[in-house]
């Protein structure tokens, strides 16, 4: 089982920045890849940014590229999405997730992701 547990969410103004975090424990945490959601009309996880296991590639939903980048430090156990020139629609609870995949893959929709954390919640005043 992996545990993990975001952070860092709060309140900004709309423009200002953010950077979460995500601290995993209780696997092997660079065999994962891993991924933000939040909720958006019309499902209760979109897709935001996720990064492969290695780091070496990462994916934007198009409504948050060029604003919000997703890093990670295996050795650490951390992923982080850094997010600036921040929105008022970018209010949600944000959640980090992983997945395990053998052929490598990387997945978009929020159910091939196996393990959760608790969320953190984001708000951006207009």
């Amino acid at each position: 089982q992996v545990q993990l547990v975001e952070s860092g969410g709060g309140l900004v103004q709309a423009g200002g920045s953010l950077r979460l975090s995500c601290a995993a424990s209780g696997g092997s945490f660079s065999n994962y890849h891993v991924g933000w959601f939040r909720p958006a009309p019309g499902t209760d996880r979109e897709f935001v940014a996720a990064i492969t296991y290695s780091g070496h590639k990462t994916y934007y939903a198009d409504s948050v590229k060029g604003r919000f980048t997703i890093s990670r430090d295996n050795t650490k156990n951390m992923v982080y999405l850094q997010m600036t020139n921040l929105k008022p629609e970018d209010t949600a609870v944000y959640y980090c997730a992983a997945e395990f995949d053998k052929l490598g893959r990387l997945h978009f929709d929020a159910s091939e992701y196996e393990y959760w954390g608790q969320g953190t919640q984001v708000t951006v005043s207009s």
